[in-house]
């Protein structure tokens, strides 16, 4: 008898091949038959006629590192088919640590990743010095999805250089040595790779940036080459220019990244976006890592599937949060400051004014950025609109109605009872460009991925993007072509795992581990995010629900029904090899 029977649904099995209506069935936590229908009885069956069967979805790019500590639910993730998230990303983490040296991190953290550190600081429940200790912890976990994780060079940097790490100081050999030596240590005991971050933006609490942003070839490749001794693992980062800075030192990034990979024969994975500056950047260093795979280097840019940037709200990031009058009111519920905000004569002052000279924050200068960036401001809606036109920008719209933009945009977010959220696409959409993310997505090479999901949690909750796929580029688009529902299956589940060695999952196979969804195409929808004070400490977050995941199932068990958590906890920690 099976345990688990998922009867006449639409098999899409994850590795593109054409969609069939069929059976899965599962025992002991594996697939144990797809097909035509299934012969026997089980002790569960699940009629799926009509609904959409594919595998758990694997989310490459996420910062769960600390939450995974305190939450076994892991939402967002885990409302958007996601049953196997990869964390440790972008250089940064919790392991290895000294001792003392915890809230060195969970500051790097913050300002790196906007998880609110009160948050980190209050929920994290330490246990470890050393990442191997660190796996051990994790490994004690009973979770509702599988986590693997990165060793990340920022802690391992200062971990061994201590205060000249911190502060971006070139390493000496020693250093690179016991560098090497330490994330050799975590991908044999269970690291799925190393990542490190080269962007100018990224930066601790402190204004410093993350270290190894200006590493050096020598320290890049000490570290890369723990990878070919132990024969596996990923070497991800976020490069230079990523942020639209420093691009001139983007373009050597390919270069030294194409080398690495051919000389330790470990697949690197990077984030590209478009920006504004030099909208077409991201061509040339696409183009050069197809080339790349003629020297024998896996190159593989890592792409989102939306425009990449800010949601802007009253509860969130907006261009008033440094009038003097609005900063009176900023400590009030939603629901008692939109009273006052909606009054003529508050209206009146806020716009009138100009900001009070901001502190040293790290975020304090997003209220000017975003004025400046008014013409590529829209209403986000519900359910939300992620490629809008040129013509549908708040500037447009004020420009149309003879309204001032700054005006339109405090009108605007007043709706909704103050829970209105406008969406400022900082990266992949120069010029209202949608074609730009399709032809990222197809690219040969390219992996989706930047969901950061559990991090920047007062700005985006891109942790939705598994859905998106599915609802935007596979169903509704209507601004150009669409992308087949088994190519997009694909993407999200066999690409993924197996870019991090994770070949027991991706596909619906006999023999794979019996993780998948189970999905009502047709009345799958995206809501609107919305803030939500859930993190320990009160911490904020911002939340986006999906309706139409009918159940999902992690090593054969239902966590998640109709979009409700079961309580199940069959989620582990993977470690890799």
């Amino acid at each position: 008898m099976y345990d688990l029977k998922i009867s006449g649904g639409t098999v899409v099995d994850g590795t593109g091949a054409d969609r069939f209506v069929g059976d899965v069935a599962v025992k002991d936590g594996v697939i144990v038959h797809v097909g035509p229908s299934a012969p026997g009885d089980a002790a569960r069956t699940i009629d799926a006629t009509g609904l959409v069967v594919t595998p758990g979805f694997v989310d490459c790019h996420t910062h769960y590192d600390g939450q995974v500590t305190w939450d076994d639910e892991l939402n967002p993730s885990a409302g958007h088919g996601v049953t196997t998230v990869v964390m440790g990303n972008c250089g940064v983490g919790f392991a290895p640590v000294h001792p003392g040296s915890e809230e060195w991190l969970i500051q790097l953290m913050e300002g790196v990743e906007d998880i609110p550190g009160a948050a980190l600081s209050e929920g994290i429940t330490w246990g470890w010095e050393t990442f191997p200790e660190y796996l051990d912890v994790l490994d004690q976990r009973r979770l509702g999805i599988d986590v693997g994780t990165q060793v990340p060079h920022g802690a391992v940097r200062a971990y061994v250089m201590g205060e000249r790490g911190a502060r971006n100081e070139p390493a000496t050999p020693e250093d690179i040595e016991a560098m090497g030596r330490i994330v050799e240590e975590a991908i044999e005991a269970g690291a799925l790779g190393v990542s490190t971050s080269r962007v100018l933006g990224h930066r601790a609490m402190d204004g410093e940036q993350v270290p190894g942003t200006f590493a050096a070839e020598d320290e890049l490749f000490g570290i890369g080459r723990a990878l070919q001794r132990q024969g596996r693992g990923v070497f991800e980062l976020a490069p230079a220019g990523a942020d639209g800075q420093d691009l001139v030192r983007a373009r050597r990034e390919v270069d030294w990244m194409r080398r690495l990979s051919a000389e330790v024969g470990a697949p690197v994975t990077f984030a590209m976006l478009q920006v504004d500056a030099e909208p077409n950047l991201w061509r040339e260093i696409m183009a050069e890592s197809l080339a790349a795979i003629d020297e024998g280097a896996r190159l593989h840019p890592q792409v989102a599937a939306r425009p990449f940037g800010l949601l802007v709200g009253f509860q969130t990031h907006h261009p008033f949060g440094l009038r003097p009058s609005y900063r009176e009111l900023a400590d009030l519920a939603i629901d008692e400051r939109i009273q006052f905000l909606r009054r003529p004569a508050v209206r009146s002052r806020i716009l009138a004014e100009d900001d009070v000279e901001p502190d040293r924050q790290l975020f304090s200068g997003l209220p000017a950025l975003i004025r400046m960036a008014l013409h590529k401001l829209y209403i986000l809606g519900d359910p939300p609109d992620y490629e809008p036109t040129v013509e549908q920008s708040v500037a447009h719209l004020a420009q149309r109605t003879d309204t001032d933009p700054l005006e339109a945009v405090y009108d605007a977010l007043c709706e909704q009872d103050g829970e209105a959220l406008l969406m400022l696409p900082l990266f992949n959409y120069t010029d209202g460009d949608h074609e730009a993310i399709r032809e990222q997505l197809l690219h040969p090479t390219s992996v989706s991925g930047l969901s950061d999901g559990g991090a920047h949690c007062g700005m985006i909750c891109d942790a939705s993007i598994p859905t998106y796929l599915l609802t935007h580029w596979a169903r509704d688009r209507t601004r150009g072509a669409r992308l087949p529902l088994e190519w997009v299956v694909r993407k999200q589940t066999r690409d993924t795992a197996h870019l991090f060695g994770l070949t027991d999952r991706g596909e619906l196979a006999v023999g794979k581990k019996a993780d998948l969804n189970v999905i009502d195409l047709e009345g799958l929808t995206l809501r609107s995010p919305r803030l939500v004070h859930d993190l320990p400490a009160g911490g904020r977050r911002l939340l986006q629900e999906a309706v139409g995941y009918r159940h999902t199932i992690v090593s054969g068990q239902e966590t998640r029904r109709d979009g409700i958590d079961t309580g199940a906890r069959p989620g582990r920690l993977v470690r890799g090899g």
